[in-house]
């Protein structure tokens, strides 16, 4: 049996891992999911002053004072810069690092970055105009017509969870460059979600941007479905993660 340990998105908390959490401990396995400084349960937390290099002492310490060895850690869209900071901090604890419909930017890249220009000042627009100049608003999740690529899958009830519980994220989590050290590889293996497993290996040997920050050509496997498979396809990311152990 394996240990996991689980990171979300932007806008979320440990709280979206709880149908997944529940398959892999009913297979036997350790589960403990990550709620980041500032979002969640945590939401109370929220500063200026929260930024990635926060987000990484939550998932470094979340492991160091569990005593957790040989963990898969597994990370989620924005989740994943956390991650990759992790893995080079404290491999020594790591199996496997898993970009669930992510991955890792390269040393000195932000998220922010990984915008095309004009998504970029819309962004800031609405930190801005909606943040108090230092919070990002969740999406609407209103209707999966508005976004049929990032929310496809989701049920109604799915929607409403996410407008009940997403919460601003922090800006400087996505302003703050990532400072890698590449010190020791670990395993590395992409789920790919919205793109299709030709195209993600098409992008990671152009070497993409996005998947630059990969130590070599990752495994990948496809999970079909949209942005957000921890609630659209839980079982079955349940199930991929499982056979990772």
């Amino acid at each position: 049996m394996a240990t996991f340990v689980l990171v979300p998105g932007f806008w979320l908390g440990a709280w979206v891992w709880d149908s997944v959490g529940r398959e892999l401990r009913a297979a036997g396995h350790e589960v403990l999911a990550v709620t980041p400084t500032g979002l969640g349960d945590r939401v109370h937390l929220a500063t200026p002053e929260v930024d990635l290099e926060t987000h990484a002492a939550d998932v470094i310490n979340t492991i160091r004072y569990a005593g957790l060895e040989e963990v898969i850690l597994v990370g989620h869209s924005g989740g994943g810069l956390p991650v990759a900071l992790a893995a080079d901090r404290i491999h020594e604890r790591l199996a496997r690092v898993v970009y669930l419909d992510s991955a890792p930017l390269p040393d000195g890249m932000r998220q922010l970055d990984a915008n095309p220009p004009e998504a970029r000042e819309e962004i800031e627009k609405r930190v801005a105009t909606q943040g108090d100049g230092w919070r990002l608003p969740p999406p609407p999740f209103a209707d999966i017509a508005d976004d049929p690529v990032n929310l496809a899958g989701l049920s109604r009830a799915d929607l409403a969870l996410l407008r009940s519980r997403g919460v601003p994220q922090p800006f400087a989590t996505a302003t703050c460059p990532l400072r890698r050290s590449h010190a020791a590889p670990v395993p590395e293996t992409l789920i790919a979600c919205i793109f299709p497993e030709a195209q993600v290996r098409q992008m990671i040997a152009g070497e993409h941007p996005m998947f630059a920050g990969f130590h070599g050509p990752p495994h990948v496997v496809p999970l079909p479905t949209g942005h957000y498979p921890m609630l659209s396809r839980p079982r079955d990311t349940a199930r991929v993660l499982a056979s990772l152990a």
